[in-house]
């Protein structure tokens, strides 16, 4: 099988991964995942914590992917190391040089194409030179855990990457996640573990989906477009009181669970893109056209029940 499609092993998850007592409990959580090496998106979201005294962060893995520059790369660690960091398909494999079996360990579907696979390899293994240049940081990659359990004002939230029985698993993505039968899956997996929300990520598709007793939320990308109406990544936050500038949300047993925009600095992420990825480079082709022009579909897309806008669609982010 194509490297970049096939899942290791050790991507599978304990099934005591959301058991025991949680890291922490707070009033109000954000879960990032996709950051995909955007510093601008970074400071985007310090400047929403800052706001918000309190909150709490976790970062649910790809945190790296455009960040070629081992500065920047560094900065976005020193950055990181504030918060709850958990790892991704990317910092998995980065963390391990040297085994080329997995690629990027993005375990794509059959619905991707060959050529982006295989793009992703090339990205991945760019990356990993940068990575040999910082003494320790595949070390400190590979150290860092798959799961993590917290909670929210008393009830109990499980992330993940992935989703809930696979690191880069795929079953939390739109196609998956808006069937019958996978979300009575997912009910009865939740109640089992007394789970209020599985928060997720991965497959660069927001998704939301909720019904009595349980939510899933997969935020797509932290530091990329995710839909057509402007440039600006997305974030879940889930807490007891709702935020002003939320993009859609659900309620459940008193948590608001939402989808905020992070409102970026573009232009300065653009030049910085550039200048790592320059025109014909494996990232400029496969994610220059939705930097610049934002995702291909409406917000209302990832929607899939239980989940309403939560404010007037507009422009949210300058296009030319």
């Amino acid at each position: 099988m194509q490297a970049g499609r096939n899942c290791p092993l050790d991507y599978r998850l304990r099934a005591d991964s959301f058991a025991g007592e949680p890291l922490f409990d707070c009033q109000t959580l954000y879960v990032v995942g996709g950051l995909y090496g955007n510093r601008q998106a970074l400071h985007a979201l310090e400047k929403r914590l800052a706001a918000e005294p309190g909150a709490r962060a976790v970062f649910n893995g790809d945190a790296h992917w455009f960040d070629l520059d081992p500065d920047v790369f560094a900065d976005i660690e020193a950055r990181l190391a504030a918060h709850t960091v958990l790892r991704g398909n990317v910092e998995t494999e980065l963390g391990r040089p040297g085994n080329d079996d997995a690629g990027c360990g993005c375990a794509y579907p059959d619905s991707v194409d060959d050529q982006t696979v295989a793009r992703s390899n090339q990205i991945h293994a760019r990356l990993s030179g940068t990575v040999a240049q910082l003494p320790g940081m595949a070390a400190q990659l590979a150290d860092r855990p798959a799961t993590a359990l917290v909670s929210v004002a008393g009830r109990r939230i499980a992330i993940t990457h992935g989703d809930e029985e696979s690191l880069a698993g795929w079953q939390c993505a739109r196609t998956a996640l808006a069937t019958a039968a996978r979300q009575q899956a997912l009910q009865d997996w939740m109640a089992a573990h007394a789970l209020s929300v599985l928060a997720t990520s991965h497959t660069c598709a927001a998704a939301a989906f909720c019904r009595s007793g349980f939510a899933v939320i997969n935020n797509g990308a932290a530091g990329m477009p995710n839909f057509n109406n402007g440039r600006y990544g997305l974030v879940t936050r889930i807490a007891t009181q709702a935020h002003p500038s939320a993009l859609y949300r659900a309620e459940l047993d008193g948590l608001v669970i939402e989808a905020v925009p992070l409102n970026y600095n573009h232009a300065q992420f653009i030049d910085e893109f550039d200048r790592q990825w320059p025109a014909d480079s494996p990232a400029a082709l496969s994610y220059r056209e939705r930097v610049m022009r934002g995702g291909g579909d409406a917000p209302q897309a990832a929607l899939l029940g239980g989940f309403a806008l939560a404010q007037t669609l507009c422009a949210m982010g300058a296009i030319d």
